[in-house]
């Protein structure tokens, strides 16, 4: 299926928890001078415009980035807030990073980035917003890409996987993915975000990936839904080889957001 675009969600809590732990992960590893590779399986467009009809529509960025911002949720110096500040900088003030782009702004140019995106018209827009930063851009499934392309070079790195869960069976064949690429690619930080939603649909899903992989690091927070009827009412990161200094940002993170209501 190829209906979902993320403009309509960009910058929501969600993301935030999201973008939150990936920056503080590429910070860790960027302080190392070693190079390291960026693989993400479904990347978007890289950039948002909050200004954009499709995001004033739902309000989400409102409760989302600019609720934590105007909180004081992220420091200056912390790679969640450069990596906004950069975006902003080369975008327009109303700009917010996907992941692609939030990678690309702590990134260096010792470091590869391959990104996947299906959608015709998001792969059009993602190759245009990160061709200033270099990268190998596929438009393929991303799961498929993460299967050809494991091990990288370097092997030092990072997979996010992202997708939409429009695809019900996703949630049965992520972990048999991640059990895959965890065999090809055993030193790679595999991580993996979902949507916490009403009906519980992530448990089997997490529950397979606990058994699997009882040494990974799974980070979950709650928020009010961002609209009556809105069946998301939380988010989740399985984390493979989990950096250090993540979990202590997965416990500030659980604070923060505890303090939310509706």
């Amino acid at each position: 299926m190829l209906s979902y675009q993320h403009g309509y969600h960009a910058g929501n809590l969600a993301d935030v928890h999201k973008h939150a732990l990936l920056a503080t992960m590429l910070g860790y590893l960027t302080a190392k001078d070693k190079p390291l590779s960026y693989i993400e399986t479904h990347a978007g467009r890289g950039v948002y415009a909050l200004d954009s009809d499709a995001a004033q529509k739902t309000g989400e960025a409102a409760q989302g980035i600019s609720r934590a911002e105007t909180l004081g949720w992220f420091a200056a110096d912390h790679p969640y807030a450069r990596a906004l500040a950069a975006t902003r900088a080369e975008h327009g003030p109303a700009a917010y990073p996907g992941s692609p782009m939030l990678a690309a702004q702590l990134l260096r140019r010792i470091d590869n980035i391959h990104l996947a995106e299906l959608h015709p018209q998001e792969f059009t827009a993602l190759r245009e917003a990160m061709a200033p930063h270099g990268g190998i851009f596929r438009q393929i499934d991303g799961l498929e890409m993460a299967l050809a392309i494991t091990p990288p070079t370097p092997r030092r790195g990072v997979m996010l996987i992202d997708p939409s869960y429009e695809v019900k069976s996703d949630y049965e064949l992520i972990p048999k993915v991640i059990a895959q690429v965890a065999r090809k690619w055993n030193v790679g930080v595999i991580a993996l975000w979902y949507p916490i939603l009403a009906n519980a649909a992530h448990l089997p899903m997490t529950a397979a990936l606990r058994r699997t992989h009882p040494e990974a690091l799974i980070h979950e927070v709650r928020f009010p839904p961002a609209r009556d009827g809105h069946g998301m009412i939380g988010s989740g990161m399985f984390v493979l080889n989990p950096p250090w200094g993540l979990d202590g940002e997965a416990r500030r993170l659980s604070r923060l957001f505890a303090t939310l209501t509706v």
